[in-house]
């Protein structure tokens, strides 16, 4: 089986910003790019991304989860990087027309259509380290993906580590400098204890992973960071709060400590999870923190985050109700 995401449709949408305005959108070629080797991207980093996903129903129908809030996070990117303004209607529409082109290669479930939608800056001058481009290049990549847990799902182990993912100013953007800045930590951990991740904790404040939010279960509680500049706003994050919520359960957005945390975490039935576009919930089993390891409750997958994963899935999936309207139908 492909790793995730290594597979593209041959075709995307795109678009170009320049000379004060957006060119209208194209269905082009997937397989390459033209960019000159002096990018403003490739230098200075002005890039943003999205990840979302087009689900296909039982009738034959695809719908796509959440697209005007990942736009909007796209948009909000985009001002935070200085790249040339995007339009909400434009992004969605070569969406919308990219994944209708592509309607019959939607995978059934487990499987789904992951859409990338990327912003990056174009213009050739390195000697702009300290200005914006003036010409940005917006294109809509897509990947067939199957089951995420094709394989089987095993609790993960997160290595508590008291530094930054990235410049806490910047945390809350979708850029990949913010990726690139947490892999050498990763790697470390996965060496060294034999980490699946690297929970960022600093000054003792929990936050996020390298490429997910976190999330504590205790009793009927769910606990997870207030959002601020310092981490990443996830949608899916939202939509487990909202559907947690749905639930009964009581969603304290506010500060974790890491001493906080390794005290719930040994609770009877605490469960700890992460959330993300890929995976939805993935449990978490082992807590890592200066030599010494926590078992989180029973250190399995727990039934709380089981449910709230399947109650998100049967939505994405057409088999419940999408009472919080956020499906678009595609065709």
């Amino acid at each position: 089986m492909s790793a995730f995401g290594s597979v593209f449709a041959p075709q995307m949408s795109l678009a170009r910003y320049e000379q004060g305005a957006w060119s209208p959108a194209k269905i082009v070629s997937a397989d390459s790019i033209s960019l000159h080797p002096g990018a403003h991207v490739l230098h200075y980093s002005s890039t943003c991304f999205e990840g979302l996903k087009a689900f296909k129903h039982q009738d034959g129908s695809v719908n796509i989860f959440r697209m005007a809030q990942n736009v909007e996070r796209l948009i909000q990117s985009s001002e935070l990087l200085a790249l040339p303004a995007i339009h909400a209607d434009q992004v969605q529409q070569m969406i919308v027309d990219i994944v209708k082109k592509y309607a019959d290669e939607v995978p059934l479930p487990p499987g789904s259509m992951y859409i990338r939608p990327t912003h990056i800056g174009t213009e050739a001058c390195i000697g702009k380290a300290a200005a914006p481009s003036t010409t940005s290049l917006l294109y809509i990549l897509l990947s067939p993906v199957g089951d995420y847990f094709a394989g089987g799902s095993k609790p993960l182990r997160l290595l508590l580590a008291d530094e930054t993912r990235c410049a806490a100013h910047m945390g809350v953007v979708k850029s990949g400098g913010n990726y690139a800045s947490a892999l050498q930590p990763i790697l470390k951990a996965q060496q060294a204890v034999q980490a699946d991740q690297v929970l960022f904790c600093p000054a003792g404040d929990v936050q996020e992973t390298g490429a997910a939010n976190f999330i504590l279960i205790d009793g009927n509680e769910l606990i997870t960071k207030s959002l601020d500049s310092s981490f990443l706003h996830g949608i899916t994050r939202d939509s487990i709060l909202t559907l947690a919520r749905d639930r009964g359960m009581t969603v304290s957005e506010r500060a974790l400590s890491v001493e906080e945390l390794l005290e719930r975490s040994q609770n009877p039935g605490a469960e700890a999870a992460l959330s993300g576009t890929a995976a939805v919930l993935t449990s978490v089993g082992t807590l890592i923190h200066e030599g010494k390891e926590y078992t989180v409750g029973n250190g399995q997958a727990g039934p709380i985050t089981n449910a709230l994963r399947q109650a998100l899935n049967d939505i994405q999936w057409g088999k419940a109700p999408d009472i919080h309207g956020w499906l678009t139908k595609v065709c």
